[in-house]
Parts: C-alpha cells; sequence; structure tokens
C-alpha cells in the first residue's frame, strides 16, 4: 500500500510513521503503522487477502475472461511490501501467461522491513526472486522471468496520467479510514482513464463511498465476497 494526499494537503509519508512487522491471521507477515493503526496488508492473511481480491478476482477472472489477451498489463496501486507483485508472477509462471506489471509507489518500503517479511517461505517460493523485485532500479523496465515484467514508478498518485494501458489495476491504497483523499472520484476518473476497454480494477474495500465514486466517474461496479475478514469486496469494469 501506499500513501499520498491532495496537491492541497500535507503530504504524508507513511515510512516516517512509527511502524513494526507483525504476523497475519494466516502465517504471513506485514507491516503495522502505530499512529494510523493501519497495516500494508489484512491483519487476518496478507497472502489470502492478495490470493482472494487480487488474483481470484482480479487476474484469474481477466484470464478467463480474455484468455486471448497477451500481454496483460497490470497497474498497482501502491507497490509496498511487493506481496502482489510477487503472487501474480508466481501466477503468471503457474497460467503461463505474459505480464507487464507496472507498479507505483511513492515511499519505499524500507529494506530492513523487508527482511523480516516471510512470503517466500510462506509461498514455497524462491527468495532471490522476491528479492529482485526490490532491488531493480526504479523507472526501467526488467524481466524478473520469462513471464514477468516490473516497471516500478515512485511517485504520487496523482501525478498517474496513463491513457487507455492497462487491463487491470489492483487498488490497493491505504484504508479510506486513514486516507480518505486516495478515494475520491479525482482518483478513480484516474483510474477509469487508464484502464482499456473492459478492464477491470479490484480493490479490498466496498464501503458506499467508494463504490458511488467509482460509479460516478462511469465504472460499472459489482460486490463480490470479501476475503477472510471482510464480508465484501469491489470489482470495476470499463465498458467497452
Amino acid at each position: 500500500m501506499h500513501g499520498t494526499n491532495t496537491q492541497n494537503q500535507e503530504i504524508i509519508n507513511p515510512v516516517s510513521l512509527e511502524r513494526y512487522v507483525i504476523t497475519t491471521g494466516d502465517g504471513s507477515k506485514t507491516i503495522h503503522l502505530k499512529e494510523w493503526n493501519e497495516n500494508y496488508h489484512s491483519a487476518h492473511g496478507a497472502i489470502q487477502e492478495t490470493k482472494h481480491v487480487f488474483i481470484r478476482h482480479g487476474l484469474l477472472f481477466f484470464i478467463e475472461n480474455f484468455k486471448e489477451q497477451t500481454p496483460i498489463s497490470i497497474l498497482e496501486i501502491g507497490f509496498g511490501t511487493g506481496l502482489n507483485a510477487f503472487i501474480t508472477l508466481i501466477e503468471a509462471e503457474n497460467q503461463h501467461v505474459a505480464i507487464d506489471y507496472l507498479g507505483v509507489e511513492a515511499f519505499p518500503v524500507k529494506s530492513s522491513e523487508l527482511k523480516e517479511l516471510n512470503y517466500s517461505e510462506q509461498l514455497s517460493a524462491d527468495l532471490n526472486t522476491f528479492e529482485r523485485l526490490h532491488r531493480t532500479s526504479w523507472e526501467e523496465k526488467h524481466a524478473i522471468t520469462d513471464n514477468f515484467f516490473l516497471t516500478k514508478q515512485k511517485k504520487l498518485f496523482f501525478e498517474i496520467e496513463d491513457w487507455e494501458q492497462f487491463d487491470i489495476i489492483y487498488f490497493d491504497a491505504f484504508g479510506a479510514r486513514v486516507q480518505p483523499e486516495l478515494w475520491t472520484e479525482t482518483i478513480f476518473k484516474k483510474m477509469h482513464d487508464a484502464l482499456k476497454p473492459q478492464g477491470i480494477l479490484v480493490t479490498y474495500s466496498a464501503k458506499g463511498s467508494v463504490r458511488r465514486a467509482m460509479q460516478s466517474v462511469g465504472f460499472l461496479v459489482e460486490k463480490l465476497p470479501g476475503p477472510p475478514g471482510k464480508r465484501e469486496m469491489l470489482r470495476a469494469k470499463k465498458d467497452a
């Protein structure tokens, strides 16, 4: 996840807040921000949340419905711990699909925190591959595997100006409770513009205000069963 404020407000750097690594309900770790009482991933299970929200209802849904699309272009808001990118990379190998992945993050996670995360162990995956996601330089495209290409951009969400570039958006910003400005019509208009026709946006949030903001900029929005600890989540589609 990632924090920023509008251009007319003070920018809050979440990396400057008091933080520590915690173990979530499924045994995987995440970062807790004490001042906000907020986590980078669900306390009920970081890996479970990613697999349910972004993989099952995002990537796999898209593959099932648009198998001819290759490579699949994904925008992540924001890159954070790299967990969403890591599991997407694993699925790219499992599904034998090429993925072009862009992670936007203004405030990268500290290397000392990354060393405490246990995603490779929990996923029975290669630790070096996870570390490569974070070691690669910013603003450049890198082939992490034969099927997974990563670009990281260090910028604020409000600076995104892409037009019909992405098939899927993983919207994984900090929650509206602590950063409501990230869940507004202004932001979702940028997301709508950035998606290709029939592209989808998935997020863990199911707040009514979020759904209405999405609908107001033209998204077709559906509620889906949420991950452990959440009753519902949202998936938004850009019409053809």
